[in-house]
């Protein structure tokens, strides 16, 4: 070995780093740096040894240029693609010590100081939240006017990391980060790709701070980051893109020439999957944000293939964690709305590797996969074809007990599809742990887990025999499910109201459960009809009432002493269903409302008369007559059939009084 590359032994050199010679500690700096650069396992028996508090040390005491530099770009070097490194750094306190020496005289410090925030910050574990603490932004903002190239783009790829948050991005904002990652884009070619990196990063979901990158310098500023999408680097094209598709997501109102430049994207993004490294890799997420709610960018990204081309790569033996995440993300938008992505996709055979994607140990590999299913198990065909049985619904329903909320979140809606409508699906949940997973969801104190877990519970009643329907009512408990239409949050209410509108349609023994505990569930029903300014919420209420109305005598007259008390009815406002009879604003509110009163009415009941009668007396015949000519065709034609109903009545009490 040359007598330049021979090293001391580790605990040598880290006993070096404390010597009281320069010349001694500065040797050990550059050896242990040079030793760890690229090697995983030197790093971590450096930690192990105790190197880091030691270069730390310099860094926070020394005052020679070289020991600065060198002990900052040692801690780089330990934070570099290593969440060990990252903790034992950050657990040694540098992080005040860096920040320091962004205000250092030499610029070699300088710029060794903010390389290592980057390479920290490029980690999860990185305290984001800390860098909007005191100063600390201006000392990196002030980075960005710095003469140094490396200087500010680094700077810019710091601020990049640290937008979490709305808070963050509003922050850096405030602080002037906005127009100066702007200023930046005139700059060089590194200086404009870290620029749009910050750039994509404030304005990812903050519909504020894109309008007003939007309208800068006139739009100038929009219109260079358009110009950019051309650019001949990879790398600034798929960063263009991103900027773009982020503000095109977060402010809807747009910008002039956004239809074209969207498909111009398009095009560049499809090109940009086939693009080796850190391109090719974010390429599919970025596709994904620009296709998002977007039917007519999604209609031409199926004819141009993107389905079976982002099919393709899922294939491919190993995927890095955010490509294979962005490519289920890109899959799942271009599949959320189109029936031909769907069958495109599912043509491919990716059932396999979506399924084996919920075992990744990534949080948004395993959330994209399960927004996949649910994406897919929107079509009915597939639901009855493609995505059936145990190979698909079992490591679904595992999910639900993943450590995180979000796969939590995103499995539960994934659930909530599959389990729509059809028996092997329904069998699969039933005979496993699903409804008990379900069950403890509904109670969760997250409102997304509750909501999603009602709405699957809802779904797995639709059109559900009497044994499933049993079952979820005994695990769920009418109590909870009273406490759930009362929620405090409105879409619990409506997914709980609408739980009871599935359980309640069928045969009069579907019908009994509403009453497993008396009428608690339809006061519940009731209360929220009463009150509720929600329409939606109404609906749901609404379509309760009509199913239990459908049902036998004793039903029907539970529905009556429900909406229509006799204590009630010396008025008009005495019976409930008036107001939404009334409803202008609603006409599919006032559609159900009369389908309440067919069936409350519908001819051959024994007690059919009786309900005519109260509902006459409140006033129900007078507004019905009043909607015979309502602008809603559908609306007149149920009236029609109500006032038939009540004609029916009358003569049928007159006959049989004459009789």
């Amino acid at each position: 070995m040359p007598a330049s590359a021979a090293w001391a032994r580790p605990e040598d050199l880290v006993e070096s780093l404390s010597s009281l010679d320069n010349t001694a500690r500065l040797k050990a700096l550059r050896d242990v740096k040079n030793q760890i650069i690229g090697n995983k396992t030197k790093k971590l028996s450096y930690i192990k040894l105790g190197a880091v508090p030691r270069v730390v040390e310099i860094l926070a005491s020394d005052t020679e240029i070289p020991l600065l530099v060198q002990s900052a770009a040692a801690v780089g070097s330990f934070a570099c693609g290593i969440d060990a490194g990252v903790k034992a750094v950050l657990d040694s306190g540098v992080l005040p010590h860096l920040l320091k020496m962004l205000q250092n005289g030499d610029n070699k410090v300088v710029e060794a100081c903010a390389r290592s925030l980057k390479m920290i910050f490029h980690s999860p574990l990185a305290p984001k939240s800390d860098m909007f603490e005191g100063h600390r932004m201006e000392l990196i903002l002030e980075l960005l006017n710095n003469g140094s190239e490396n200087v500010a783009e680094v700077a810019a790829s710091v601020l990049a990391r640290c937008c979490e948050t709305l808070e963050h991005q509003q922050a850096l904002a405030d602080a002037g980060g906005l127009r100066s990652l702007v200023s930046l884009l005139a700059g060089s070619v590194k200086k404009q790709e870290a620029a749009l990196d910050a750039l994509a990063a404030l304005t990812k979901h903050n519909q504020q701070l894109s309008a007003i990158l939007i309208m800068m310098d006139q739009g100038a500023a929009l219109s260079l980051i358009i110009r950019l999408i051309r650019d001949k680097s990879p790398r600034m094209r798929l960063l263009a893109c991103m900027c773009l598709a982020h503000i095109g997501k977060a402010c809807p109102a747009g910008y002039g020439q956004e239809d074209e430049v969207r498909i111009n994207m398009l095009g560049i993004l499809m090109k940009l999957l086939d693009e080796p490294g850190q391109v090719g890799e974010d390429a599919p997420g970025v596709l994904a944000d620009l296709v998002t709610n977007n039917e007519e960018l999604q209609k031409i990204a199926q004819k141009e293939n993107a389905v079976e081309k982002l099919a393709d790569i899922l294939h491919r033996d190993t995927l890095p964690a955010k490509q294979l995440e962005g490519v289920l993300l890109a899959l799942a938008e271009l599949c959320s709305r189109l029936e031909e992505s769907r069958r495109q996709l599912l043509d491919s055979q990716v059932e396999a590797p979506i399924v084996a994607a919920f075992g990744h140990p990534c949080e948004g590999v395993k959330v994209a996969a399960c927004s996949c299913v649910k994406s897919l198990s929107r079509s009915v065909k597939n639901l009855r074809t493609a995505l059936t049985g145990e190979r698909l619904v079992i490591p679904l329903l595992q999910l639900l007990s993943d450590p995180s909320s979000a796969v939590q979140v995103q499995a539960i809606a994934a659930v909530g599809n599959i389990v729509l409508d059809f028996t092997l699906q329904k069998t699969v949940v039933m005979q496993s742990s699903g409804i008990d997973q379900l069950v403890h969801f509904a109670q969760s104190m997250d409102p997304i887990l509750r909501r999603n877990a009602v709405l699957a519970l809802k779904n797995l009643l639709y059109m559900a025999d009497s044994v499933v329907k049993g079952r979820v009512v005994n695990e769920l408990t009418v109590s909870t499910l009273c406490e759930l239409i009362r929620d405090s949050e409105e879409d619990v209410q409506e997914q709980a109201i609408s739980l009871v509108r599935n359980l309640a349609y069928g045969d009069p023994d579907c019908i009994d459960y509403v009453f497993a505990h008396g009428d608690l569930l339809l006061q519940a029903v009731e209360q929220q009809l009463s009150v509720s300014l929600r329409p939606e919420i109404s609906m749901q209420a609404l379509y309760v009432i009509n199913n239990v109305a459908a049902g036998n005598e004793r039903h029907k007259d539970a529905v009556m002493d429900l909406v229509a008390p006799h204590k009630a009815l010396s008025n008009t406002s005495g019976f409930l269903l008036n107001r939404y009879l009334q409803d202008m604003i609603n006409p599919q509110l006032r559609v159900v409302a009369v389908w309440c009163i067919i069936n409350l009415t519908y001819p051959g009941g024994t007690g059919t008369s009786s309900r005519v009668t109260r509902l006459k007396n409140a006033g129900v015949e007078s507004l019905l007559q009043k909607m015979a000519d309502d602008p809603c065709l559908d609306v007149k034609d149920r009236v029609k059939t109500a006032l038939e109903h009540f004609s029916t009545a009358v003569t049928l009490v007159a006959t049989t009084s004459g009789q």
